[in-house]
């Protein structure tokens, strides 16, 4: 009973002791320490406290009388905390505090790796049953040699891409409009999967809608086809008919694509963060940018409440444009969320398989349709700053009076009013062939480095006008290529608005070509620049400019006479001060804290250092066992402590990068 009871005594005690330690330790430190960390150094603290109060007590303890062992009981506290304290510093620069994960994150992380580590096995057996497993080997592979072996090769890239998953065919999607990098075999295999996937059987679509909706379907639609019209790699979409006889579209979301999206979209990033951190070319290429991007630009059409905000904005942009022959459904708010979404029914037939439409039309007609839609994209893009990047043959609908409706908004382009104005001004120096002009509007609208070569860069850009801005050029893609390789060049970044506008228009050649095979992308792009530079030169226009940029420099100029009367009153009076932020650029802020780090580091393990000395040549000491003196042990420690911060400099100083 007794033993039972002093177990149970002792149980809360040493819990107490220990949190008490860890509070204190804590406390003394004066920054933030992991409860995890402060508990390992509080049971170290209390464990050893007993020898060192051992160490500390004369021969005999009778002698001890009641003050002194106060004394000696708070100075073996002391000293062990210290000891855990140091053990919590030595262990911070061992193990800095975030590189360990907590148990529940450790837990959580091994079992993502293990689902990552089953993708990765999934994935590659795909690619062994396709045929491309000499490319996972790590060696560079010679590419094929001839049209039927790149045939065979992209439709084994297809196959893979397809069966991989959503993602995957994502990006075969978006490797489907880079006409600029892949042959054009690879180019017509990837577009079928722009809008060709397996179906999801109706029961799992029937019981989501019915889930999202809130009632059965029966009670919201007159009839609905159990047979989707299209099924792509997010959704598919049925036809069907509201209770009031309106004809409408529904887009649902293939149940549980979000879960392997996210799952997918880790794997891509964790990729493109070892090929940008490993590889010159992925580097160069901003490759974890762009799968950023990328894997943003997914999410995003994940939820269809941004589809519907889209197919809103985009409408009320057209309403405002002169009328192009462009539109776009109309979505139901009231019947949509973020897995559904409810849209009116557009005639027409998808581009892509609109030949015989097409050939009932005579050329000046499909001129005149190719021209519309290129007119309404640059309306988007230096109009409203809101564009459709995606403009592939599927996602557009020709009717038969040749009016085209866009589909698939889920991702579309913003860009700012800054960044509009320059492409503009970007178009009038090409329209003129002004290199000079070029090159100023792109530094601008681009992320340039600390030092660029601009004459060269003029120059470069020059040839380029030379080339490809000639009247009767008709090579608008090899033109958007080889802007983008110089820009890479000359070390020059594309941000990401800016990079969806080129994207886009890469896109639209493909497109325009389908509608006009003989359409000149950039002369008309020249023609359209120099109609809208005409048209914000006329007098009404020039007079708005002008009272706009009069309504935001009048406040300026009322206030500049009060303010100068100031300054001249602060000189006059020897008031006059400046006030100059030091260290404001984070770069500057690094720099200074990492050398005074460094100092830091050197001053403190030369002072170890010398203690050891000292300690080491003074020796004795309170007695730590039979055979150890305190006074070496602590020498021996400090040395150990000068060592290791010594090398902790020598090496920050040696390493080239």
């Amino acid at each position: 009973m007794e033993r039972a009871l002093s177990i149970l005594l002792f149980v809360p005690v040493v819990v107490v002791t220990v949190l008490a330690f860890a509070a204190v330790i804590r406390r003394l430190l004066g920054v933030r320490v992991g409860l995890v960390r402060a508990l390992l150094a509080a049971v170290l603290a209390m464990l050893v406290t007993a020898p060192i109060l051992s160490a500390f007590a004369p021969p005999d303890p009778a002698t001890v009388g009641g003050g002194e062992a106060f004394l000696l009981g708070t100075a073996s506290l002391v000293v062990a905390a210290l000891l855990a304290m140091a053990a919590l510093v030595v262990l911070e620069v061992l193990l800095p505090t975030g590189s360990l994960p907590g148990p529940v994150e450790a837990w959580r992380s091994i079992r993502r790796r293990t689902e990552r580590a089953r993708r990765y096995s999934t994935i590659v057996r795909i690619a062994l049953r396709h045929g491309l497993g000499r490319f996972l080997r790590g060696r560079p592979q010679p590419g094929p040699t001839s049209a039927a072996a790149r045939r065979r090769l992209a439709r084994s890239l297809r196959a893979t891409l397809d069966e991989g998953g959503v993602t995957f065919v994502k990006i075969g999607q978006l490797l489907s409009t880079r006409r600029d990098l892949l042959p054009a075999e690879f180019i017509d295999e990837l577009t079928a999967l722009q809008d060709k996937a397996a179906p999801v059987p109706w029961p799992e679509i029937d019981a989501l809608l019915t889930a999202e909706l809130g009632r059965p379907v029966d009670q919201v639609f007159g009839e609905i086809d159990r047979e989707p019209l299209a099924a792509a790699s997010v959704a598919q979409v049925h036809t069907a008919r509201l209770l009031d006889g309106t004809d409408v579209v529904v887009k649902v979301q293939r149940p549980g694509i979000a879960r392997i999206v996210e799952r997918d979209l880790d794997i891509l990033l964790r990729l493109g963060d070892m090929l940008e951190e490993r590889t010159a070319w992925g580097r160069a290429f901003g490759v974890r940018g762009l799968a950023t991007g990328f894997a943003a630009a997914l999410r995003e059409e994940l939820d269809f409440t941004v589809e519907r905000d889209n197919l809103l904005a985009m409408a009320a942009a057209l309403a405002s444009s002169p009328d192009r022959g462009v539109r776009v459904p109309a979505p139901y708010p009231e019947l949509s969320s973020e897995r559904v979404l409810v849209m009116d029914r557009l005639p027409g037939t998808p581009l892509g398989a609109a030949a015989p439409v097409l050939a009932r039309l005579d050329g000046g007609r499909r001129a005149e349709i190719a021209s519309g839609l290129l007119d309404s994209m640059l309306d988007q893009i230096l109009v409203h700053g809101l564009f459709h990047v995606d403009l592939h043959p599927g996602n557009l609908l020709l009717t038969g009076d040749g009016s085209l409706g866009l589909l698939d908004l889920g991702s579309v382009g913003r860009i700012d009013a800054v960044t509009r104005t320059l492409i503009g001004r970007l178009l009038l120096a090409v329209s003129r062939g002004d290199s000079v002009a070029v090159t100023d509007s792109l530094l601008q609208l681009l992320d340039r480095p600390e030092e660029v070569d601009e004459r060269e860069l003029q120059r470069v850009v020059g040839a380029l006008l030379v080339r490809y801005a000639a009247p009767g050029s008709t090579v608008g893609v090899a033109a958007v290529s080889a802007l983008l390789k110089t820009f890479t060049a000359h070390g020059l970044g594309v941000p990401s608005s800016v990079a969806a506008v080129f994207r886009a228009v890469t896109t639209l050649e493909g497109t325009l070509s389908l509608v006009h095979s003989d359409f000149d992308l950039v002369g008309q792009a020249r023609a359209s620049a120099g109609r809208r530079i005409t048209e914000t030169l006329t007098p009404a226009n020039l007079r708005d400019a002008l009272e706009q940029e009069l309504s935001t420099i009048l406040p300026m100029l009322r206030g500049l006479p009060r303010r100068i009367d100031r300054i001249g009153d602060a000189v006059e009076h020897g008031r006059l001060r400046f006030n100059v932020r030091l260290f404001a650029d984070d770069q500057d802020r690094r720099l200074v804290t990492g050398l005074l780090h460094q100092v830091l580091l050197t001053v403190i393990g030369a002072t170890a250092g010398l203690m050891a000395t000292f300690l080491l040549g003074t020796g004795g000491g309170p007695r730590v066992s039979a055979g150890v003196a305190l006074f070496p042990l602590l020498g021996y420690g400090l040395l150990v402590v000068s060592a290791v911060l010594i090398l902790r400099v020598l090496v920050t100083v040696f390493r080239p990068d």
